[in-house]
């Protein structure tokens, strides 16, 4: 197997160690950006629709036995994330999707299917109406995922070396 397909697996941990460790200290009202999910993203637009939802579950198994959460929520809901990035593939375009802004409409949709598909699994709280459900933990963490992946979409070189 070639090591361009298990780089991404390498890659992880380091992206999981930063979510875990650094991310939580610049949370918004409890919202916080999903780094693996931008680069999940980055992933299936690059190699394809099934390679990223395989890549989706093996990302959210990762995650979910070392983050402590209920086993299978993360591994469906990156998986159900990954799958609607692969409509987005596009073998023309593999190396410019990822730089224009397309790619920010890709990481708030895969970011808000992710979002709420989780808050309904694993957050789910009976206090909290649908519109605010899907508000504050839907729609907000997509927003704040999809500017953090405009910083490093802005202050990443023009070329790529992943």
């Amino acid at each position: 197997m070639k090591f361009e397909k298990l780089l991404p697996v390498v890659l992880l941990i380091p992206v999981l160690l930063f979510q875990v460790l650094i991310v939580p200290y610049i949370e918004l009202n409890g919202i916080v950006p999903d780094l693996v999910l931008m680069l999940l993203v980055y992933y299936t637009l690059q190699h394809g629709q099934l390679y990223g939802t395989v890549l989706g579950f093996v990302f959210g198994a990762v995650t979910d036995l070392s983050t402590g959460s209920i086993l299978g929520s993360t591994m469906f809901t990156k998986t159900l994330a990954a799958f609607i990035a692969g409509y987005f593939y596009n073998e023309n375009q593999i190396g410019t999707l990822v730089k224009s802004p397309m790619f920010l409409v890709i990481v708030f949709l895969s970011s808000l299917v992710n979002s709420i598909a989780f808050s309904l699994i694993a957050n789910f709280d009976i206090s909290i109406n649908l519109f605010m459900l899907i508000f504050e933990q839907g729609i907000l963490p997509a927003l704040y995922t999809t500017v953090i992946a405009s910083l490093v979409m802005v202050f990443t070189p023009k070329r790529s070396y992943l």
